[in-house]
């Protein structure tokens, strides 16, 4: 393997031991100890590039207390704003996306702000005692970077640059064209639980037998095998220096089930089809598709379309590259798929967050017969739009999604078991260290050891 597409091992980490007792999921006075200590401190993903296509197109996204004013300027940058007026603090817009044509005008007094955030209109301007406001007053703004094709805020003026705070990430994604994405589903709904919860699911494989595959104690983890392979030891676990976590899980769309027969069934079948192999040569051997596709790939995909495929590593042709990005958001990077799942918490209460699961897939990948697999709706063909909206939907009215509703089910009951007393704080396998550690930090942000 070329260094280019090789994968590196992240430095080895060490925990402290940290209990994570129930209190942290449950306590106001530990949710507004985390949110001045850690949210106000770290970069946060929250918009996207391609939802601002054009000079003066805006989105406006939430978290926590605070909502988020990101405008595209004429100069092609981004910037963002606090979504609030400097006049008596009425918020300037409602919506989540649109686009200013020349101002954003205040409802309350109309007062007028420009995209690049200069405030040039002000009723009665000569009736300040402190001065005219448009010499003295503008938006108040946050540190704001793009990467990926998505946008980053810091609410701290002081921050370390986003690529410093990303470390390995950024030369991981970078080779991965991720910015041409599409997304091309996306549901999002307040969930009963903290947004922890939503996290420490997605720092482990543990899991995965149990909740989606339903798992007896006397099954053998060993022998479990589906569209992922969770056993530790086959496991690549890392954990940067920055904070943010990867496990690698052999498999991905290459391990296929057969019938009794052991015929290649969909849509296995189909995939290997599309890269010019044969479902009946793998008859009774379906583990030998991984390496048959990760070499098809690697040889049809340039004059496919796929452009990346020259810079990634085989594994990931068939692999899952699960990211944990601190502090809230994680993603299943497959080589043309992109799982995007976010948790961020309630304005003021810590038994609440809002939390997105929304897929991302490659222009070239939706041309495939298999297209499905790759937009996870399995009903809409995506290529010919730009994003797919947001489906804001009601817990526990909707799914939120194949697969993760599953998930749901368990940060709901968790958070009821977090508010016993009878509950005396975890006891973790090492597989699932990237909890601890992931919790570790959070607390070396409040106690001030971090940035």
């Amino acid at each position: 393997m070329s260094e280019v597409t090789r994968i590196d091992s992240w430095p080895q980490q060490e925990t402290r031991g940290h209990k994570i007792p129930g209190y942290r999921y449950t306590s106001k006075a530990f949710f507004e100890q985390e949110w001045e200590g850690m949210w106000t401190k770290v970069w946060l993903l929250l918009g996207r590039e391609a939802e601002l296509p054009e000079p003066g197109d805006w989105q406006m996204e939430p978290v926590g207390v605070e909502e988020v004013l990101m405008v595209r300027q004429k100069d092609g940058s981004v910037k963002a704003f606090y979504n609030v007026c400097q006049h008596r603090g009425n918020p300037l817009v409602d919506d989540s996306k649109g686009h200013v044509l020349r101002r954003f005008v205040c409802k309350y007094h109309s007062w007028a702000f420009t995209p690049d955030g200069t405030l040039n209109f002000a009723p009665d301007k000569e009736d300040f005692p402190e001065g005219d406001p448009c010499k003295n007053v503008r938006l108040s703004e946050l540190r704001c970077e793009t990467f990926a094709g998505f946008v980053w805020v810091n609410m701290d003026p002081d921050c370390k640059p986003l690529k410093e705070f990303l470390g390995p990430i950024w030369e991981d994604w970078e080779k991965r064209d991720i910015h041409t994405w599409k997304r091309t589903m996306a549901n999002t709904m307040w969930l009963p639980c903290n947004w922890k919860i939503v996290l420490d699911n997605f720092n482990e494989s543990y899991h995965v037998p149990t909740v989606h595959m339903r798992a007896t104690p006397d099954t053998d983890r060993k022998k479990i095998r589906g569209a992922i392979d969770t056993y530790f030891k086959e496991t690549k676990f890392d954990l940067s220096n920055e904070g943010h976590n990867r496990m690698v899980m052999k498999g991905g769309f290459g391990v296929g089930q057969t019938d009794e027969e052991g015929n290649i069934l969909e849509p296995l079948a189909t995939q290997l089809r599309y890269w010019d192999l044969d479902p009946e040569e793998f008859k009774g051997r379906p583990e030998d598709t991984r390496e048959a596709i990760q070499q098809a790939k690697r040889r049809l995909g340039p004059e496919r379309g796929y452009t990346h495929y020259d810079r990634i590593p085989d594994e990931q042709f068939t692999d899952a590259f699960h990211y944990t990005l601190f502090p809230n958001f994680a993603v299943s990077l497959w080589s043309d798929g992109f799982h995007f799942l976010r948790a961020r918490p309630h304005p003021t209460d810590p038994e609440q967050c809002l939390f997105d699961n929304w897929w991302y897939s490659s222009p070239a990948s939706m041309q495939e017969p298999t297209g499905a697999l790759n937009r996870a709706n399995g009903d809409a063909d995506m290529s010919a739009v730009e994003e797919a909206p947001v489906n804001r939907l009601s817990y526990p009215e909707d799914s939120i999604g194949p697969a993760i509703e599953e998930d749901v089910a368990v940060f709901v009951t968790q958070q009821r078991g977090f508010r016993s007393r009878g509950f005396k704080g975890v006891y973790l396998s090492k597989q699932e260290t990237r909890i601890r550690r992931y919790h570790e930090l959070i607390d070396d942000y409040i106690e001030g050891r971090l940035p």
